[in-house]
């Protein structure tokens, strides 16, 4: 009998806070991977990162991990070769269903609209997750912690850390729909950030930011928690600003 998913996963990449009933976690594990595709985190033609890599960034096991990469590539999204790195060989999921719910297009609005949307509703959700965070959570947060740690030098590892750290306190707010589309304002740019994480020096502030956010949900100090969460967004939207404007300036 297959592991069954029976919690809510608040995450656009696996249901969106709707019961999953009789999905493994093999399934959720393949959405998460899609998920990282579809917003940019992950490129066509990129290497995936290794089944060990993965294991410490989702907190799943090998097996799981084997099964959901087997799951992609029998959809086409993934290229399995023997003795190669897998790597993402499709990068578009129009008309084809991997769990993967319709999204907000926040690319379509502007960095300050985005900015102040996710100041504004990520306050809450981070308040909101550091007083009812759970002892599990926690422990989750830890261990992501230190699989971030251990790819400091390597802005996709780290991204997809991020992107589950991140993901782990939404969806402890208690609120589905806030967690969705803080969900989705996270994806803002993503190839900007991918850019802006691979400057000297900001994988360790961002890793940095995340140890503080820790530390403040550990003692579930909701002001400190909102603080911290608030400094972290400030510097992705500066480093964000930073590559638009570097952009505009090559384009002129």
């Amino acid at each position: 009998m297959p592991r069954t998913a029976h919690k809510l996963l608040l995450d656009k990449s696996t249901g969106l806070g709707r019961q999953l009933e009789r999905r493994t976690i093999k399934d959720v594990i393949a959405d998460k991977i899609a998920a990282l595709i579809a917003s940019g985190v992950l490129s066509e033609g990129d290497d995936l990162p290794s089944e060990r890599e993965l294991v410490a960034a989702l907190s799943v096991s090998r097996e799981t991990v084997r099964g959901a990469i087997q799951t992609l590539a029998a959809r086409g999204i993934l290229d399995v070769s023997h003795g190669l790195r897998t790597r993402v060989a499709n990068a578009d999921f129009s008309g084809m269903y991997v769990g993967i719910t319709n999204r907000l297009n926040v690319d379509s609005y502007d960095v300050h609209a985005v900015h102040g949307a996710r100041l504004l509703i990520e306050q809450q959700v981070v308040g909101d997750a550091a007083a009812s965070i759970s002892a599990g959570t926690l422990n989750r947060l830890h261990k992501s912690l230190e699989a971030q740690s251990s790819c400091l030098a390597d802005p996709v590892r780290f991204l997809i850390c991020d992107r589950e750290f991140h993901v782990t306190i939404y969806r402890e707010c208690g609120n589905p729909l806030l967690a969705d589309i803080v969900t989705d304002l996270y994806t803002y740019m993503m190839d900007y950030r991918r850019r802006a994480v691979s400057q000297p020096g900001a994988i360790q502030e961002s890793f940095a930011d995340h140890q503080a956010i820790v530390g403040a949900l550990g003692r579930r100090d909701r002001e400190a928690a909102m603080a911290a969460f608030a400094a972290h967004e400030e510097r992705i939207y500066a480093s964000t600003r930073r590559m638009l404007g570097a952009d505009t300036n090559i384009r002129s």
